[in-house]
């Protein structure tokens, strides 16, 4: 999948209401152990990119650092489902103090209690760890213009 294709999907309202949306993205990699994870994690869309945040000491960074394919999935919790499926890669790098990024994406979440957070994230971290995630494919499942190629197929061959 090409740089354009991925940004015509990013660009689609589904698209942009998931990733500016409330909810966790469904974080996938390979522990260090070799066994796949999934975390849930809050993540920062810049319009451009994704960026998620971490402890420098959490294990999925040594795993990242070793291996540093992800999955991501970006859902709603409503019905039809809107579903953003994403892969590709991070970059990991250890900042000093707390990047802006994480307190605009804690905005997002912990909207009425986002001064407390703030003040408990500035006095609790000294550095982070920030992962760009770059795509290299996705895929939106709306349920309305787009589905999974296994139900697509369902459904042409009940018509055929």
């Amino acid at each position: 999948m090409n740089q354009q294709e991925i940004a015509e999907i990013l660009a689609k309202p589904y698209s942009q209401d998931l990733l500016s949306g409330k909810i966790p993205a469904r974080f996938a990699y390979v522990g260090l152990d070799g066994d796949p994870r999934v975390i849930p994690m809050g993540f920062h869309w810049d319009g451009s990119g994704i960026q998620f945040f971490t402890v420098p000491k959490a294990a999925k960074v040594r795993a990242l650092e070793q291996n540093p394919r992800v999955a991501i999935t970006i859902d709603t919790e409503g019905f039809p489902p809107k579903v953003l499926l994403l892969r590709g890669s991070v970059e990991v790098d250890l900042v000093d103090g707390v990047p802006d990024e994480y307190l605009a994406s804690g905005k997002n979440v912990a909207a009425d209690q986002f001064e407390e957070w703030k003040a408990g994230v500035l006095a609790l971290y000294e550095q982070m760890v920030v992962l760009t995630f770059t795509p290299d494919w996705v895929k939106l499942l709306d349920f309305e213009t787009t589905i999974p190629k296994a139900v697509q197929d369902l459904v042409d061959a009940k018509q055929n």
